[in-house]
């Protein structure tokens, strides 16, 4: 069950200080739609399980694994009987880590791995979130070293196997591929950290080492996304986090993740998120007379 619940959020609380909470879920209880700052991996051991991210539903069935980034609003409904592993953990542990903040970022909403759809991938992930487990529960020394190891080595595999998916260099020469992936990720690590300024596409190209229109082509052929498309949702998931301070009104929220005015934010926000930054206030229970 939820252990601790604000309006839709959900504080998590970690065990022992170890910034992962894993658990076996054989519970016949939904759960409604809630958020947290932790990210979450669902897999379910024995029968089904469903989850509803961003107005999508997500059958999952056993060896699925449902991976949520943080912030993102779901419900959870079991079946009459079953099993799974829901592991929640403080993802900001590993945003230190270069290229892992852009990974959690490229996975939203949500990432629905199944064996039908990519055998490699899920007998690499699969085992080793049972071994973590496995970890987890156990008395060994370091153990939490270890489960940690295993938790970015499953975002290691994830991020390698997003950046070399076929279809993002049907146009590149294999020679050229590091030295683009190398590059945009560096372009992507500087909208990270500076997704609230005024950021040019000049200046990114620049960074990247093209030409504005062929840095704007490999962004999107590389990424899936426009790089304005990326910026956006980097400076969405900035305002999401103000927007949970009832003493900041929405307002204060545009100009500080980098929105040159209200209109422009309410029609980004309300396009990602379905719902405009008032509802999304009101949803998360923070209320402001500003």
């Amino acid at each position: 069950m939820i252990e601790i619940l604000d309006g839709a959020k959900e504080t998590v609380s970690f065990r022992e200080h170890f910034g992962i909470r894993l658990y076996l879920n054989k519970e016949t209880e939904d759960y409604p739609v809630h958020w947290h700052t932790a990210a979450e991996i669902i897999m379910p051991l024995e029968n089904i399980y469903t989850a509803v991210v961003d107005d999508t539903k997500y059958v999952l069935d056993p060896g699925d694994i449902l991976v949520i980034p943080s912030g993102e609003l779901h419900q959870l409904f079991a079946p009459e009987s079953g099993e799974r592993i829901i592991m929640q953990f403080d993802c900001s542990l590993l945003y230190h880590l270069n290229g892992l903040d852009s990974t959690f970022h490229l996975l939203r909403p949500c990432l629905h791995i199944t064996a039908e759809q990519n055998r490699e991938l899920h007998d690499l992930l699969e085992p080793l979130l049972l071994d973590l487990m496995k970890e987890y529960f156990s008395k060994s020394i370091l153990r939490e070293a270890s489960a940690y190891s295993m938790l970015i080595q499953f975002f290691v595999i994830l991020g390698r196997n997003f950046m070399n998916e076929e279809r993002r260099f049907l146009h590149s020469k294999n020679q050229k591929q590091h030295k683009y992936i190398d590059k945009l990720m560096e372009v992507c690590n500087y909208m990270n950290e500076h997704c609230t300024e005024d950021i040019q596409v000049e200046e990114l190209a620049e960074l990247a080492g093209f030409s504005k229109f062929h840095f704007m082509r490999l962004f999107k052929q590389y990424m899936g996304m426009s790089y304005y498309s990326y910026l956006n949702q980097h400076r969405i998931m900035h305002a999401e986090k103000l927007l949970i301070d009832p003493n900041l009104s929405v307002m204060e929220v545009a100009m500080s993740s980098g929105f040159g005015s209200l209109p422009t934010f309410n029609r980004v926000f309300k396009s990602y998120k379905k719902c405009t930054p008032s509802e999304y206030k009101c949803l998360h229970g923070n209320h402001t007379n500003r």
